[in-house]
């Protein structure tokens, strides 16, 4: 991908008489004709055809004033010390509603995430789903079978990648908890030890900024730089900064809350106050805001999982605001749109998840003779037959004291769903050979 170009200077465009006559010109071309829904960068704009009766160049220039009319500036500045700001167009309200109604409310969700008996499962899943894709991101590379395996079953990681997975769903499990404290740096610090334990070359670098010494550039897989991070001796102000945005202690002026989360993320991200893992961090600090600001849904929601579908999109996201003096309006854009993306996405596999275990349980009849997790381990295993299942790994699925587990295993082997075998000191259960037509003998 080619970093995009930037946009002409408008500042000095009309400085003569000559120049002044067409300003004032310009200034009477009928907005209507200006459609900014789309909020392309000027990259894009160069190659359309500009409205009847403007150059290229005029037309950005109109575009711009209209951009820069209403902006929210924020403590945020780049290597030079320009402000960052944002626009409020009307694609961004319309969006930030959708989510609070979706996001915050409890209205017209499928029944899986809004029972108590049923909902730990679904977070369970989703911070794996997370844990895995937001790894994947930044080029962990295994299957998601094998690390849901890993993780269910609690096994050590085999290797690096597996470490990155494990890491990143031990700090999504963190977040849940210490999502009503304030952000500190201490918190900040925190959370990057959690997603880069023993992945680290240098592990000495975990949980501390990158010294001056230690050069760090966001590159092209054709090592050209992207971005330039600010200097490590910026790093402690800045982070203090940031944690007062998060905090909403600045600005004085209201930002939506789930603005706020995006441009968090952005402004870590922009920093890249670590050696490594930095993406990761600043994708659970997106997290940790959002829950405390009651998104409660976000719980399940994965974005990483969006956002591995279309890297080339995400990484131009910030080209697109580094390049047009520091416009952080596109990277909103794109973050609402994965956002959306993401929620549509899990309601629809909740509803397509109740709708099987709404079937399951009308063709089996089998809800007298089991509890609910018992029935989702009995459907995982009609797909997985070769899958083994333990104490541990059924407790950590479902969230459940270590005795509940193990009653609900031995319980499916009385009734000869389950046959248990000791691995090592482990004991394990798999399911039988002939579990299809065992379960339809519960009718």
């Amino acid at each position: 991908m080619k970093i995009p170009q930037k946009p002409p200077k408008t500042a000095k465009m009309f400085q003569s008489h000559h120049d002044l006559k067409r300003l004032y010109e310009l200034m009477q071309h009928p907005k209507g004709q200006l459609d900014d829904r789309r909020y392309l960068h000027w990259d894009k704009i160069r190659r359309c055809s500009p409205p009847d009766g403007l150059t290229h160049k005029e037309w950005w220039y109109l575009l711009e004033m209209g951009r820069r009319r209403d902006a929210a500036k924020l403590d945020l500045h780049d290597r030079t010390g320009e402000t960052f700001w944002f626009g409020m167009p009307e694609a961004i309200h319309e969006a930030l509603h959708k989510i609070d109604l979706g996001a915050g409310g409890r209205i017209e969700f499928p029944e899986p995430i809004t029972n108590p008996d049923t909902r730990d499962r679904y977070v369970v899943s989703s911070l794996i789903e997370e844990a895995i894709t937001s790894s994947q991101l930044e080029g962990a590379a295994t299957t998601r079978e094998v690390a849901k395996e890993m993780i269910r079953q609690g096994r050590k990681p085999r290797d690096k990648s597996e470490q990155m997975i494990l890491n990143n769903y031990r700090t999504m499990k963190r977040i849940r908890e210490f999502q009503n404290q304030p952000l500190t740096p201490e918190l900040v610090f925190s959370l990057h030890r959690l997603v880069t334990e023993k992945t680290l070359d240098n592990k000495d670098a975990a949980g501390r900024f990158r010294l001056p010494d230690e050069e760090v550039h966001v590159v092209s897989g054709e090592g050209e730089i992207y971005h330039q991070p600010p200097p490590a001796e910026e790093l402690e102000t800045r982070l203090k900064k940031m944690c007062n945005f998060a905090n909403g202690v600045t600005p004085e002026s209201f930002v939506h809350p789930a603005l706020r989360a995006i441009i968090l993320h952005f402004w870590l991200a922009y920093d890249h106050p670590f050696v490594d893992g930095n993406g990761r961090t600043a994708r659970a600090l997106f997290y940790w805001s959002m829950l405390r600001s009651g998104y409660w849904l976000f719980e399940f929601v994965s974005i990483s999982s969006v956002l591995k579908e279309s890297p080339v999109q995400y990484e131009r996201s910030f080209l697109y605001t580094e390049t047009d003096g520091n416009d952080l309006t596109y990277f909103i854009l794109d973050e609402i749109r994965v956002i959306q993306k993401a929620m549509d996405r899990l309601i629809a596999y909740l509803e397509r998840k109740a709708k099987e275990t709404r079937q399951a349980e009308a063709h089996l009849k089998i809800l007298r003779d089991v509890n609910h997790r018992q029935s989702a381990l009995l459907q995982h295993a009609l797909k997985h037959p070769g899958y083994r299942y333990s104490i541990a790994s059924h407790q950590r699925s479902h969230q459940v004291a270590y005795q509940t587990a193990r009653t609900d295993l031995l319980s499916l082997v009385d009734q000869a769903l389950l046959t248990q075998s000791k691995v090592g000191k482990t004991l394990y259960f798999f399911p039988v050979a002939d579990l299809q037509e065992r379960l339809l003998q519960h009718r």
